[in-house]
């Protein structure tokens, strides 16, 4: 027997990896309804594959359907013919979507959490809509730790995100199939597929700090090559006894 390629190695690793956390987290149950978060990146590219090709299994039963969001005040390089392309091939209904924002004139979150927020709200209004009960989501395990990195460094929480999260607002649970499989491996998959870059042009770039996150990321794993699954592991291997209790502030 053939030793696998290179690329099939890949490919399966990336496979192992969503199926253990689909599994692991217990994302998927029979009859769901998922809506596909598809921005047109390297990510959502990726997870939509790996989603149409679960959704031919028979146990348990999933039906999916995407959906990309157009941000009218953000400047996108995503060609709408070639996503519709790429859902076809995939036999998946493609739904495209507009929203926008105003940060001059709403204060009150970052221009960052506008967008977000305004993309999330598009997407929950289309699941409701036709009948979805869970969005999939495309972060995977590099984002996991730059948002932990971020809120420890500027909010001073120990958090994240949840590959799993039911919404309070909305009869809807958010997914991350992706959140085992490191950046690395997806860049590498993008480009063997031969996605397309995503070019954003985002006006508000410089004020995140993701790309510093992602900077110091590559340090820590300049320094230890096991660092990026070390922090993953560190967010459900707390030791309380081992951290200064809470101080209340009112004191």
């Amino acid at each position: 027997m053939p030793k696998p390629t290179e690329e099939q190695k890949l490919y399966l690793r990336i496979h192992k990896q969503f199926n253990r956390a689909t599994k692991e987290y217990a994302m998927l149950s029979d009859e769901d309804k998922i809506l596909v978060a598809l921005s047109g990146g390297k990510d959502s590219l990726t997870m939509l594959q790996l989603m149409a090709e679960r959704s031919r299994i028979y146990k348990p039963k999933i039906s999916i359907v995407a959906a990309h969001v157009k941000m009218s005040n953000i400047p996108y390089s995503v060609n709408p013919e070639f996503l519709k392309d790429f859902c076809d091939n995939l036999d998946v209904e493609l739904h495209i979507l507009e929203s926008g924002f105003d940060a001059s004139t709403d204060k009150r979150k970052s221009p960052c959490f506008l967008c977000s927020w305004n993309r999330r709200k598009a997407l929950f209004t289309l699941a409701q809509e036709i009948g979805c009960n869970k969005i999939a989501l495309g972060h995977n395990m590099d984002d996991f730790i730059e948002t932990m990195l971020m809120n420890m460094t500027f909010q001073g929480t120990f958090s994240a995100m949840a590959p799993v999260m039911s919404m309070d607002k909305f009869p809807i649970t958010i997914i991350r199939p992706l959140c085992l499989v490191n950046e690395n491996d997806v860049e590498k998959y993008a480009q063997e597929q031969q996605f397309p870059p995503l070019k954003k042009n985002c006006p508000y770039e410089n004020d995140s700090h993701r790309k510093s996150m992602k900077d110091l990321l590559a340090h820590l794993e300049s320094l230890n090559p096991e660092a990026r699954y070390n922090l993953w592991g560190s967010m459900s291997n707390i030791q309380t006894s081992l951290l200064p209790p809470r101080i209340d502030k009112k004191q």
